[in-house]
């Protein structure tokens, strides 16, 4: 009897203790750990670096809206922004690598080269988001086969699993988020598609090798 009591004292107390924390988090905290939340579900065990990221916060966003050129905000006026963030683009023909920004705001993401709006994909057409299970920061945004859109989104990103989380949440596409091992099929355009592969050496590089793929390293 005096055991059951005891179980019984530990679970109230361990239960007002939760309840005190709880009460007592700020709604930016909060916010951080249903981040840290989703990005656990997605990422770990799944991809090198996630433990290392755990003791990061994300930031709410890595650039502000007046660093936005005010003929893109003119453009996506009416939509709340929600994360800007720098980021390399590769062509999907090619492979060069281009200098950009992308716009998550509560409804589409936006690829920007200073005044111009090169790509918008909505939310609700997203069909999905690669990475590999190694430490780059590639991201692959996969989008719809049709006319409006130019192919899927090749990116590299230096905080990939904030980009991720905070995409796959505005997104609310959690479940479309993919790690994965070795290589992956991207679209091109025009129903063609291109491969990427992974791969480990001495030091990070991105290159189209000599059988048009682009390797990441």
């Amino acid at each position: 009897f005096l055991m059951q009591t005891s179980e019984m004292l530990r679970k109230i107390c361990m239960r007002n203790l939760v309840r005190k924390y709880c009460r007592g988090l700020t709604a930016q905290r909060k916010v951080q750990l249903q981040q840290k939340v989703v990005t656990s579900a997605v990422f770990c065990g799944k991809k090198e670096g996630y433990l290392e990221s755990l003791s990061q916060p994300f930031l709410d966003t890595r650039l502000r809206e007046n660093d936005l050129n005010p003929k893109v905000l003119q453009l996506i006026r009416g939509e709340i922004i929600k994360y800007v963030t720098p980021v390399i683009k590769y062509d999907r023909n090619g492979f060069k690598a281009r200098e950009r920004l992308l716009v998550l705001t509560q409804s589409s993401a936006y690829m920007v080269e200073m005044a111009k709006i090169k790509q918008k994909i909505e939310y609700s057409t997203l069909k999905g988001i690669s990475t590999s299970n190694l430490s780059d920061g590639i991201v692959v945004i996969h989008v719809p086969d049709d006319s409006k859109q130019k192919g899927d989104v090749i990116l590299q990103c230096e905080h990939v699993f904030e980009v991720v989380t905070k995409l796959c949440m505005l997104a609310n596409k959690q479940s479309v988020v993919k790690v994965v091992k070795g290589s992956l099929r991207f679209r091109v355009g025009s129903g063609k598609e291109g491969t990427m592969v992974f791969t480990v050496g001495p030091e990070p590089q991105v290159f189209k090798d000599k059988t048009g793929q682009l390797t990441v390293v």
